[in-house]
């Protein structure tokens, strides 16, 4: 099964893919797509968009994962990624492909064990449950495969809660 997961933001959207053989998690690609500041929101989302089609389109995943917006004290900023996350659900959407949604603290207690987990713990734990040499960078990409791993963890549980045998 090929995952892929999504950190959402408008100027870095983190993705990651990653296949699941069994227990054995595999990285296939991941990175960012970054759009620049003083570019007009409209114009971000098209290349986001855009740049989400061709992933999908390339990688083929059979389902996507992305982190659930939690509302901090810069509304204005809330609004930039909830629209991001729209254009990445709609492209989703658009092939067919399940969507599961995690809370941060569903990805920390899925990644680490620990839904109060720091950053930094997810990040090294990412790097460990995929066998890479370094931690990805920018931030995003890593909080990218960890909603990658989260959900490879997570839909055969449902699955199995659902009667759906893989």
């Amino acid at each position: 099964m090929r995952v892929l997961g999504i950190d959402p933001g408008i100027a870095i959207m983190g993705f990651g893919f990653i296949d699941k053989t069994g227990h054995k998690l595999t990285p296939v690609q991941y990175g960012c797509i970054e759009t620049k500041s003083g570019t007009s929101q409209e114009l971000r989302l098209k290349q986001i968009y855009e740049s989400v089609c061709s992933l999908l389109d390339e990688y083929k995943p059979d389902t996507v994962a992305v982190e659930k917006l939690f509302f901090n004290k810069n509304v204005t900023n809330a609004f930039s990624v909830g629209q991001a996350r729209g254009v990445f659900m709609l492209a989703a959407a658009q092939r067919g492909l399940p969507i599961g949604e995690y809370t941060p603290m569903q990805v920390k207690q899925a990644v680490v064990g620990y839904g109060a987990a720091e950053k930094r713990q997810v990040q090294e734990m990412v790097k460990m449950l995929l066998k890479l040499s370094t931690v990805p960078k920018p931030d995003d990409v890593a909080d990218a495969l960890a909603v990658a791993i989260c959900h490879a963890h997570s839909i055969v549980l449902n699955d199995r809660m659902n009667g759906v045998t893989r």
